[in-house]
């Protein structure tokens, strides 16, 4: 198993045509109220991760640079880095834009082995990409996942059947591919601080603690004995965007044009994709951080912005929130089929189908002049 892992990638990707950014400390993100969707190595040294509330990020690192995200840049980067791997194997799991798993072995002979292979990807992606890889290579999944991390960044590591212990058990447990937060803290307070210790400790008192299912797959893990097998072309369950207002808001008309910009962005990554969806999910997130959701589903699949809007405008009207303060809005699709896999049922002349095809000229003109090429007009007026 090969497990690839691109080096900081969204802001990787973000600074390939801002060469006077590299070597500084650069963040993906928006303003001071969002969080840190990538960081650069350098900001990383300051200690800024992803995930992190961007005001935090910029009091740990004065120099920080911030740049927006580019969604629709990112998919097409991830697409073309993930046709790369396909050139080596069809078995290529994709577990989110930035890394995936391949299984090689069936073609590793071939190929000359797993080191030419990740030797082969790593200069193929920056070759073609411009950017940095890391690769890790194990007899499992979850081994081949520490590997990559282990050799991080712009790096490759290859662990051999004989080496899986060595390798893992003088690891703190914290490493392990599936330790959160809250199961890292539970097996300390049994005292166990090193996969070693988690290894070694009898099955029977994993079990008390954490019940069978979980300890049985921590045991697994700590002995790097899993087999999950490479589940290839593995589709996004659900597809969405999200933003955070710079100020709290709670003016109505605000709250339905940023609904239409989250709208337009999913359905416009649905139809890169080529996926439609059934279920539309709406999340608001209050002053307070109180955070609901709400959930339609339509009578046919979709990828159209109108609908996706209509639906979440219908969605936030039910609420009946008056003026209540609203932090964050979240658009989301679910029930993702793709789309030349999936009967939508409807007239020729149908109000949908018209909508359906203008917007596919407007993606078309998006990808050739940018993306202030063509808006929908109320999204002409000041973002929020």
């Amino acid at each position: 198993m090969l497990h690839v892992d691109m080096d900081a990638f969204y802001a990787a990707v973000s600074l390939l045509d801002q060469p006077d950014l590299h070597g500084r400390p650069v963040a993906v993100g928006g303003g001071w109220r969002s969080v840190v969707l990538s960081a650069s190595y350098e900001a990383r040294a300051y200690g800024v991760r992803s995930g992190m509330p961007m005001a935090t990020a910029r009091r740990r690192c004065p120099p920080l640079v911030v740049v927006r995200p580019e969604p629709e840049r990112y998919a097409r980067v991830s697409e073309a880095v993930m046709a790369i791997f396909a050139e080596v194997t069809p078995l290529v799991e994709p577990v989110s834009m930035e890394e995936a798993f391949l299984d090689i072995s069936a073609t590793g002979r071939r190929w000359g082995g797993p080191e030419r292979i990740g030797s082969w990807i790593r200069d193929t992606v920056a070759d073609e990409q411009g950017i940095t890889c890391s690769v890790g290579g194990a007899p499992s999944k979850a081994v081949a996942k520490m590997a990559s991390r282990a050799a991080k960044p712009d790096g490759m590591r290859l662990v051999t059947r004989d080496e899986v212990v060595p390798f893992l058990h003088p690891m703190p447990v914290g490493a392990l591919w599936g330790v959160g937060e809250s199961t890292e803290a539970e097996l300390h307070r049994l005292g166990l601080h090193t996969v070693a210790e988690l290894a070694h400790v009898p099955l029977t008192t994993l079990r008390r603690a954490l019940g069978d299912q979980h300890a049985t797959r921590l045991h697994t893990l700590a002995w790097g004995t899993d087999d999950d097998p490479v589940v290839a072309h593995r589709r996004e369950r659900s597809v969405g965007s999200s933003e955070t207002f710079a100020q709290d808001v709670d003016d109505p008309q605000v709250v339905r044009r940023q609904l239409l910009h989250l709208a337009e962005r999913t359905a416009s990554r649905m139809r890169h994709a080529g996926v439609l969806g059934r279920t539309v999910v709406l999340t608001v997130r209050f002053s307070d951080f109180t955070t609901i959701t709400r959930s339609r589903t339509v009578a046919s699949p979709t990828d159209v912005t109108r609908e996706v809007h209509a639906v979440s405008c219908s969605l936030y009207a039910a609420l009946g929130l008056q003026r209540a303060r609203i932090r964050m809005l979240g658009v989301r699709v679910e029930g993702i089929t793709e789309a030349d896999r999936t009967l939508v049922q409807g007239r020729l002349d149908e109000p949908e189908r018209g909508w359906r095809e203008a917007e596919r000229a407007m993606d078309r003109a998006v990808a050739r002049f940018g993306l202030q090429a063509v808006r929908p007009a109320s999204l002409l007026a000041r973002q929020p």
